[in-house]
């Protein structure tokens, strides 16, 4: 079944001052705490590539013992969410995500950084357009012993030139490897109806990547729950089950081709989307 402990409660705290402080970085502060104690987030301008895209950085910097989120952080954790706006110039984002961290609080799995993060932006910007003035915000979550959501308002000029940044680059580089990469087979699930959705039961070939595998199911739509999956490894495969509960909990039609999963252990990961019927 699909829990409430937990987004009633953060909008229960959504009271927060967001700043915007330019020359970057950026800070925030919240009614709870002064979030720059904590945290600070700043843009990295980054570089504009041969193909005309850009590529841009945010910086998130933690104070020891503070931890923030990955973009799918368990029932524990608050994913970051990132609207940028330039109507001329910007016709689309992606946020990079590098390999996180798998940790406990409280008797709850979440996934995220415990230390300084780099999330790559690849922005792709109308064509002839040179510097780009970008603005918007990052909500994200913060967390020791209490946790704290943040708004942060973001602004920078991204110059139509630029030259690669080494904390971007590294960023970019601690990703997680495909399937292909990591010698994974023919992945093969199986769809079981529930009352409010589906049960999710994944057979994936894969060599095993160290201690306390963990298996995160994603799909699109971010309104899905789906609940931390339960695994177990039977030599060179590993076998991963969670249950899915659309907005309506209710029964749906799942296209098999859009799950993502992806296994965390000991500092590596690897990303696989879609699998086959069994």
């Amino acid at each position: 079944m699909k829990p409430t402990i937990l987004h009633p409660f953060l909008a229960a705290l959504a009271g927060l001052v967001t700043a915007l402080l330019p020359p970057l970085p950026v800070t925030a502060q919240t009614e709870a705490r002064a979030a720059e104690d904590v945290v600070e987030v700043e843009v990295l301008e980054g570089w504009r590539r041969a193909d005309g895209s850009h590529m841009a950085g945010l910086l998130v910097r933690l104070e020891p013992g503070w931890k923030t989120y990955w973009r799918a952080p368990g029932d524990g954790g608050i994913p970051p969410r990132l609207q940028l706006r330039d109507r001329r110039a910007l016709m689309g984002v992606e946020m990079h995500w590098p390999v996180p961290e798998v940790f406990y609080a409280n008797g709850l799995r979440s996934i995220g950084y415990t230390s300084d993060v780099v999330f790559p932006l690849e922005l792709t910007l109308a064509e002839g357009h040179g510097d780009v003035s970008l603005a918007g915000r990052i909500d994200l979550g913060v967390c020791e012993d209490i946790c704290m959501p943040i708004t942060v308002n973001l602004r920078a000029t991204l110059p139509a030139g630029g030259r690669p940044d080494p904390r971007i680059a590294a960023a970019l580089a601690d990703r997680p490897a495909t399937g292909a990469e990591a010698g994974v087979g023919r992945i093969t699930c199986r769809l079981t109806p529930i009352s409010d959705g589906l049960r999710v039961e994944a057979t994936l070939p894969l060599p095993q990547q160290g201690r306390g595998e963990a298996v995160v199911f994603e799909l699109p739509d971010p309104g899905t729950w789906i609940s931390e999956a339960d695994t177990r490894r039977e030599g060179g495969h590993l076998h991963a089950s969670a249950d899915i509960v659309p907005a309506d909990a209710g029964p749906f039609a799942l296209d098999r081709s859009t799950l993502r999963m992806t296994v965390l252990a000991e500092g590596r990961a690897v990303e696989m989307t879609g699998c086959v019927g069994r």
